[in-house]
């Protein structure tokens, strides 16, 4: 067992592409905890989507064995944490199995909205915060400059900022040696009853599901009964480890520690993030860990097999995807337009592109997806409230007292050149100004309180357009508000298209209802007939185009005679098209429903 005062956990806080994964790969080579011949870029990020991305999705722990320059051996446990905004809660629950960690900023790009938003939730949690400032070997570094803005955000001095390459491993061992010196050992006691905090999980083919925890009090071992506080399931322990970063067995993990277990669990969502485990029978003994929250979707779509045929397999698809990531749900739907699909709902954009691409790769499917919509909050004239998020269950407006959206408060960091662009952009956006401060003297922190409907679809496309890429975003959800919404109806043939309904505020619904039956009108082939496409809000049409109709030269065989043969033939081309028009169905491609993404005007 090893001495508590002799284990420093911490986890390093970034914004995305500022150097964690590659700060960590230093980190276990440079300390000889991974062998140089097994050691490759990006270390700890094992999905291909990782890897490709450039980003952290999964947290991943690593105990590495260092010894210090007071010749004591220490066991050092990363935490490698996901740094976007769709997994802050992930992200919170890592840095509470930490006391430390490491504010990792990019000497050229300077903090950003994400490396604000992870460093208030490390100092909620009153982590020891050791700045780093990263890429020093970059020709664009601005060392000094980038000093004063992390002193403005943490204070202190600047002699306090540890400067380091990641790349090429300036400064890393410095660090490592500041951690030791820096971080507070542990708490916990080693003789109290067994209490752990799960901070992720993964699932096993052979194992089952397998726990990432930190031990807070007592100790473990394989034989074990333990019980999820947050639903009282028991479970019987079958194996304990640490990651080297590899799976490797040990007898037991005590108090202060960081590794993994394995029992008898079969669903993750019985291991859920932020969970306590204690041993069975102890729930009166235990104090729970503070902090637990059920997993929150935020976003939702509907996905829909291209192939009617391939619907059992999108079924199994999401049964198998769904063992290794509980955070999002999924039910079935049909569409009248696409068929049997499912609704799923995610943590955020992010998510949800995540889980699209896995199910295309992994699962090898083709898939159609709506357009992403948020949860609203109904209140009938009843009394009665309830929660909807497709737009094709939105009820009749009469029978509604209230409606309320979701609302988020928004970080935006920009540089102080494109302050007009952003607000223009919010402006559009429904957004409410809470206020502008300035970090260093070239870049300002922004703060605005936005619908979060209107940020889901293209807002960080917009924000990186109108800030040249330097602009940066984080949102946090923070309530409902009553606001004025109405269905708009998209109509094809004088047929509503369930897949296409979206919900808008009243002011711009005519507008967007415009924009997309024109989009429609351009991705949807022309057929035999005339197809009008129009736009519908509470029964009145605001909006219509018509995709004229194919013409077939029926006159081309009439190579002479009277112009009455001509004229009859073309009456009953007309006769043939109306009767067509009434029994004909459209064919409504792919590119129609992508073109929904997009019902954001240019401008």
């Amino acid at each position: 067992m090893v001495d508590l005062k002799n284990i420093r956990n911490f986890a390093i806080v970034a914004h995305i592409d500022h150097g964690k994964s590659t700060l960590a790969d230093r980190i276990l080579e440079l300390t000889g905890a991974v062998p140089k011949k097994r050691m490759r870029e990006q270390m700890l990020d094992t999905m291909e989507l990782e890897r490709e991305r450039g980003i952290t999705i999964k947290a991943v722990a690593v105990r590495i064995p260092y010894r210090g320059k007071d010749g004591v051996d220490y066991q050092l446990n990363l935490i490698d944490t996901p740094g976007h905004v769709d997994f802050s809660y992930e992200v919170s629950r890592a840095l509470a199995a930490c006391e430390g960690a490491l504010l990792l900023v990019d000497a050229s790009q300077g903090p950003q909205a994400q490396t604000l938003a992870n460093l208030y939730l490390a100092l909620e949690q009153d982590l020891a915060i050791i700045p780093v400032l990263n890429k020093i070997d970059l020709p664009a570094a601005r060392v000094d400059e980038i000093k004063s803005e992390v002193i403005n955000l943490i204070g202190g001095s600047e002699d306090e900022i540890t400067l380091v390459s990641a790349k090429d491993g300036r400064g890393v061992l410095d660090v490592v040696d500041r951690i030791i010196d820096e971080v507070p050992p542990p708490g916990g006691d080693a003789d109290a009853p067994f209490r752990a905090l799960i901070f992720d999980s993964h699932f096993d083919t052979y194992k089952g599901v397998v726990v990432y925890l930190r031990v807070v009090d007592g100790s473990i071992k394989r034989g074990d009964h333990i019980e999820m506080m947050a639903n009282g399931n028991r479970f019987e322990v079958n194996e304990v480890g640490i990651f080297t970063p590899w799976q490797v067995k040990v007898d037991s993990l005590s108090a202060g520690e960081v590794g993994y277990l394995s029992a008898t669990i079969r669903e993750i969502g019985d291991a859920q993030v932020g969970d306590t485990i204690i041993l069975a029978g102890k729930r009166d003994e235990v104090e729970k860990l503070p902090g637990y929250r059920e997993p929150k979707q935020m976003v939702f779509a509907s996905f829909y097999p291209v192939e009617p045929d391939d619907y059992p397999r999108i079924s199994t698809a999401l049964e198998k995807l769904h063992l290794n990531d509980s955070s999002f749900s999924y039910q079935q739907e049909s569409s009248a337009a696409l068929g049997f699909g499912y609704r799923l709902g995610f943590l955020g954009v992010l998510h949800m592109e995540i889980v699209q691409e896995r199910l295309e790769r992994e699962y090898e499917l083709e898939l159609v997806i709506t357009v992403p919509t948020v949860r609203y909050e109904l209140e009938y004239t009843d009394g009665h409230v309830e929660y909807v998020e497709s737009p094709a269950d939105f009820p009749d407006r009469t029978r509604l007292a209230d409606i309320r959206e979701p609302i988020c408060d928004v970080t935006i960091v920009t540089p102080k050149e494109y302050i007009g662009s952003v607000m223009e952009l919010a402006h559009k956006r429904r957004a409410v100004d809470k206020g502008m401060q300035y970090i260093g003297t070239e870049r300002v922190t922004m703060q605005y309180r936005i619908p979060l409907s209107e940020l889901i679809i293209d807002f960080n496309d917009m924000l990186k357009g109108g800030t040249r890429g330097y602009g940066s975003l984080d949102y946090e959800f923070v309530g409902y508000e009553s606001t004025k919404l109405v269905k708009v109806d998209i109509l094809v043939n004088s047929e509503p298209v369930d897949a296409l309904t979206f919900l808008s505020d009243s002011e711009s619904a005519q507008r967007k209802g415009r924009t997309m039956v024109v989009r429609l009108r351009s991705t949807i082939p022309r057929h035999l007939f005339d197809i009008p496409i129009q736009a519908a809000v509470g029964g009145r049409i605001v909006a219509r185009e018509t995709i004229k109709a194919l013409r077939k030269d029926v006159t081309a065989k009439c190579y002479g005679g009277d112009i009455t043969r001509k004229r009859k033939l073309l009456e009953q081309q007309k006769k043939g098209k109306q009767k067509m028009k009434q029994v004909g169905s459209v064919s409504i491609p792919q590119e129609a429903f992508l073109a929904a993404l997009k019902i954001r005007e240019e401008d």
